[in-house]
């Protein structure tokens, strides 16, 4: 159930579309799913590792998808019909089909994935575009100020 109405925001801003989308999202989520736990951490000034635990799911079983900003991250056990299953006697690790998803900031891409004793690793990195980062602007020395004047038009 939601507290509070996000539509003054709207009325009011311009550009803040995506923004406004997203905490409108995560207000409206009631029960957000807990399978597979998750870890997010941050392996450098501008470097991310997100560790998925998928015990029981191979690399085929796997599949990690960007687009638009989100990272899907999907899997589905496939077994084969002439595999016999066994009798499982208590079954404590979860093998469920999921779908992880994650809002990743502008400017961050995967860079890779790997499978490592039941953890999905996939590293991402934040590339801060070059008119994005900061600059030195230099302060003229001279006494005359230049001003723009507009050109008549005929």
């Amino acid at each position: 159930m939601r507290q509070f109405d996000l539509a003054p925001l709207y009325r009011n801003t311009v550009g803040f579309d995506r923004l406004f989308s997203m905490l409108d999202q995560f207000v409206g989520v009631d029960a957000a799913p807990s399978y597979p736990p998750y870890n997010i951490e941050r392996t450098g000034e501008n470097a991310y590792r997100i560790s998925v635990a998928v015990a029981g799911f191979t690399d085929q079983d796997l599949a990690i998808e960007v687009k638009e900003n989100t990272l899907s991250i999907r899997g589905e056990r496939k077994t084969n019909s002439e595999e016999r299953k066994p009798d499982i006697l208590y079954q404590g690790i979860a093998a469920r089909t999921f779908e992880r998803r994650f809002q990743l900031a502008d400017g961050v891409q995967v860079v890779g994935a790997a499978l490592e004793n039941g953890l999905l690793h996939v590293d991402l990195v934040r590339e801060i575009p070059e008119a994005k980062k900061p600059r030195a602007i230099p302060i003229g020395t001279s006494g005359a100020s230049r001003t723009i004047e507009a050109q008549k038009a005929a």
